[in-house]
């Protein structure tokens, strides 16, 4: 746990490198009213989960579910990480070395691309996300393997984002590394791995993270949601999206981002559903609570009620129905997202704290 503490003040520490200038205080929040019957329901639920990915586990460390299921094998690992269990510490600590190993061995033989053909950039950028929480946490050798597969997949990334493209899909990513546009998604999960790849002291372009700030900006619509690609409608998934984009790159409560968590705590309260409800989910969350407030203490039990009866007697969680693009990733996905909502208070995982 020592080790743990001292990579999470490190990549603290490197955080502000990333973080456009606050004055001061501007990170600073009101202590959150901790519902203790959510906390009891949550602790179980998670625990639950976390049992659930441990027994379905393949034994080369992948977890049953599309072929791009490195992608979901990099999810699990965050979510056991969410709850405090680290690399090579029981209970869990195999489960997360076998899974971390089988990440790395998915990298194209050319050493650049992670993952398989299909979704390129969403497991390439998820993969190097989970790489770069890791890092710090991992025996010697471990922590030099991520460090080699995880430059050289930064520059996947990084050049990705220079193909040229239209202006308005300038600084953002898509489905494949020479994509000739743009879409929220895709830049979404490539924005994390940026920030949390600096926090890690990798070197990540500033022009990078300001150009694809741009970007997301370019998505936001007027009624405060955000749009798939600029120009397009608005949706709660992409207002999660969006809002948890500005919160992690300074905008914290800013104009822009107060407008779209007014948009997301109207839209819940409407009613859950859509094809991508654990996707919404996860970014909804952890956009709400990085914004905080009284949006976060309106909008947690509203997201917290409708994932716990989600909840198989098993430990994974069920699909949600309305959500179909979510039924072929498999009960490992919906699992390892639905942790990740609902422990987002944990703020373990440092690409979450606030």
């Amino acid at each position: 746990m020592k080790k743990r503490r001292a990579a999470a003040a490190a990549r603290a520490l490197a955080a502000g490198a990333f973080l456009m200038i606050l004055p001061p205080g501007a990170r600073a929040e009101t202590p959150q009213t901790e519902d203790e019957k959510y906390r009891r329901a949550i602790d179980a639920a998670v625990d639950a989960g976390l049992e659930y990915l441990a027994r379905v586990q393949l034994p080369d460390g992948s977890f049953p579910g599309m072929p791009m299921c490195n992608a979901v094998a990099a999810l699990s690992v965050m979510a056991f990480l969410a709850k405090g269990h680290t690399p090579g510490h029981p209970p869990y600590g195999d489960n997360i070395n076998r899974a971390i190993d089988f990440v790395l061995s998915t990298q194209q033989p050319d050493g650049t691309l992670i993952g398989p053909g299909g979704g390129q950039m969403y497991s390439h950028n998820i993969a190097c996300l989970m790489l770069s929480e890791v890092s710090g946490m991992v025996d010697a050798a471990r922590q030099e393997r991520i460090r080699t597969v995880l430059s050289r997949a930064l520059q996947v990334t990084l050049a990705a984002q220079k193909v040229q493209k239209p202006e308005a899909h300038r600084g953002g990513w898509r489905y494949a590394p020479n994509s000739g546009d743009s879409d929220l998604s895709h830049s979404g999960w490539a924005m994390m791995a940026l920030r949390s790849a600096r926090n890690a002291g990798m070197p990540v372009p500033r022009e990078a993270v300001d150009d694809a700030v741009a970007f997301i900006k370019r998505c936001a619509c007027p009624d405060g949601g955000f749009a798939y690609q600029p120009g397009g409608g608005s949706g709660l998934a992409r207002a999660g999206v969006g809002l948890l984009c500005l919160e992690l790159s300074g905008e914290h409560r800013s104009e822009m981002a107060a407008r779209t968590a007014a948009y997301i705590l109207q839209r819940i309260r409407q009613g859950w559903g859509g094809e991508i409800f654990y996707y919404g989910s996860y970014y909804c969350a952890q956009g709400m609570f990085q914004y905080g407030g009284r949006e976060w203490e309106e909008c947690a039990p509203l997201i917290y009620d409708t994932l716990l009866k989600l909840q198989a007697p098993d430990g994974s969680w069920n699909p949600m129905p309305g959500s179909p693009h979510e039924d072929g990733p498999g009960p490992a996905y919906r699992t390892a997202v639905a942790i990740l909502a609902l422990g987002v208070t944990y703020q373990q995982l440092p690409i979450y704290q606030r």
